[in-house]
């Protein structure tokens, strides 16, 4: 005689609704969705599109509202972590520019 072993419906939804939970906290998110629009990268200076789809990072600080930033690569986001504050303020300068 087989014994077949069945999981019970509540212990399927239990594990599908932590799947669902360990997603949410994986997937990244900004208070600020839009990123910032420029044409060039911050680091590098290349024009955004050159190398591709340009890839964009979260830049997230203690007490601040987390911001998308477009960058060339990923690459560039090293660079970027160095020295935000410098990039933040090139990006800030050129969107207080555009009307």
């Amino acid at each position: 005689m087989k014994i077949r072993h069945v999981l019970p419906p509540a212990l399927i939804a239990g594990l599908l609704a932590l799947t669902a939970l360990a997603a949410d906290h994986t997937a990244p998110t900004a208070t600020d969705p839009a990123p910032a629009k420029s044409e060039t990268c911050v680091v590098s200076g290349d024009k955004l599109g050159e190398m591709g789809k340009p890839f964009e990072y979260i830049y997230k600080a203690a007490g601040k509202p987390d911001r998308v930033v477009q960058l060339c690569c990923k690459d560039c986001v090293k660079d970027f972590e160095k020295e935000p504050a410098k990039y933040l303020a090139k990006l800030d300068a050129a969107k207080a520019k555009k009307p």
